[in-house]
């Protein structure tokens, strides 16, 4: 498959011919990398599945309003976290539960979740980013397991670096707490 870079490929979604297989090229380049985005967040894989659906339909219809202002990927990640916003606040809803409280509900599917493969221990390591604010949860996930860049979890959630570094320096506090607190 030839390399494209992510100009060369705005390029082409901007040209009417050659838009349907840039987004295909959109999808293969991009699909792995917010599905486990998608999937650190709301845990289950049907669930990650669906909502990464979800984003690459809404991206494809609203594909002709991308300017470029921001960075192809920085626009994708913030419609899956905008998709995976909603689902969790209508599961949470469904489930009589807080904004505030732990997504106890979550883990629950997770364990449910037959692709699921992780130990005790990841499942100890989930329940920890699960007790954290969501924003927290976000940027622990998005800075430890992808090893984003402050700049650009900055682009794609419209907050300082300063403050996701505090915000994730208070997560890795917490999650320490949790998974000492028995020991």
């Amino acid at each position: 498959m030839q390399q494209y870079t992510e100009d060369e490929i705005v390029e082409q979604l901007r040209d009417p011919t050659k838009q349907r297989d840039a987004f295909t090229l959109v999808v293969d380049i991009y699909g792995e990398k917010l599905y486990w985005q998608i999937r650190k967040m709301v845990l289950n894989h049907d669930d990650a599945n669906d909502l990464l659906q979800n984003t690459f339909l809404k991206a494809w219809t609203n594909i002709d309003y991308f300017r470029g202002e921001a960075k192809l990927s920085t626009w994708l990640y913030k419609i899956a976290i905008n998709e995976c916003i909603t689902f969790l606040n209508k599961q949470r809803a469904i489930n009589n539960v807080s904004v505030d409280d732990t997504d106890v509900f979550l883990l629950e599917r997770l364990k449910g979740d037959e692709y699921f493969d992780g130990d005790a221990t990841q499942m100890k390591l989930q329940e920890a980013i699960l007790s954290l604010p969501e924003k927290q949860r976000l940027v622990f996930n998005m800075k430890y397991f992808d090893d984003m860049k402050y700049e650009d979890m900055s682009d794609v959630l419209g907050t300082s670096v300063g403050a996701l570094k505090a915000s994730y320096h208070h997560a890795v506090k917490k999650v320490e707490e949790f998974l000492t607190k028995d020991i």
